[in-house]
């Protein structure tokens, strides 16, 4: 159950789009909407500032987290409650602490805000949040696609049938139920994986392990959608598992993806990034985002 629904704002397009669909999941779920931007000081101030900000300096930049948060706020409709606040500090730090003391149950965010060079340093925001987060996190880019029409009628569930891609399962089903949305359960065949040549005289036998894997993935989330009374469907195909599933989500007209934050990625979720990282990135459609991780885990 979503009761509150927590939208971090830079006042770019992106944070704006995000809060749209923030409303809108609070609108369904009778939720109250907790608006918030973050000044950042420490990256105002820079590395060599040792003294510090100057407090017109500061005082600018709240006025500026204020005039972000207003304009989310005009942009959205909200009628079961509204809180904003301007908080200061690490963005990620802030959005998380906020979410923790707030019982926040969902968060709405841009994928692309005023991120600079950072977004290939370090990572946005967004994606620190969405791996630390411990609460499901809708991300969202202001792409023509992602505008939204007040309702999801298509949600996608990519599946590799592990625990990391079982935790989106229920917040997805649940949202689906509210939108009376049709969840398309989707494994993608990764061919990488199956790659050991066409004359190689495991393959067929390797490839048809992959596929009962699959779809025994899919079946499994199909299960619980019938359970829970949500239309499905399910598709398991070859290829590439992120490539793949934006094909499929624009082929079919798919209104949201949920995703685990951590499946099968090994080396490559250190070296490349998850493959849920590398959908968020390049997805025209918002992304619900779940991280699955042990609280201890690093």
């Amino acid at each position: 159950m979503i009761d509150t629904v927590l939208v971090p704002t830079d006042g770019s397009d992106h944070a704006v789009r995000a809060a749209e669909h923030g409303a809108a999941i609070a609108e369904a779920f009778d939720a109250t909407l907790h608006v918030i931007s973050v000044v950042d000081t420490r990256a105002a101030a820079g590395p060599f500032d040792a003294g510090g900000l100057r407090e017109e300096f500061v005082e600018c930049l709240e006025a500026d987290a204020e005039d972000s948060i207003d304009a989310v706020v005009d942009a959205v409709d909200v009628s079961h409650g509204l809180e904003t606040a301007v908080r200061k500090g690490d963005p990620v730090d802030e959005i998380l602490d906020y979410a923790g003391d707030h019982g926040i149950d969902l968060i709405s965010m841009g994928t692309h805000g005023r991120t600079g060079v950072e977004r290939y340093v370090m990572g946005s925001v967004t994606e620190q949040v969405v791996r630390r987060a411990p609460v499901p996190v809708l991300t969202v880019r202001a792409t023509e696609s992602s505008r939204h029409v007040g309702a999801y009628d298509e949600i996608m569930v990519p599946t590799d049938g592990s625990e990391s891609a079982d935790a989106v399962v229920e917040p997805a089903l649940e949202l689906a139920a509210r939108f009376d949305a049709r969840v398309h359960a989707v494994h993608v065949l990764n061919v990488g994986d199956a790659d050991v040549g066409v004359e190689h005289p495991e393959s067929a036998a390797l490839l048809d392990r992959l596929r009962s894997h699959g779809e025994r993935a899919v079946e499994g989330v199909a299960g619980r959608a019938r359970e829970a009374g949500v239309d499905v469907v399910t598709n398991v195909d070859g290829g590439y598992p992120a490539a793949s599933i934006l094909e499929y989500a624009d082929a079919n007209d798919v209104d949201c993806i949920a995703m685990g934050t951590a499946g099968r990625t090994g080396l490559n979720r250190f070296l490349l990034g998850s493959t849920t990282e590398r959908v968020i990135r390049h997805a025209d459609v918002p992304v619900l985002a779940v991280n699955a991780r042990d609280d201890g885990e690093d």
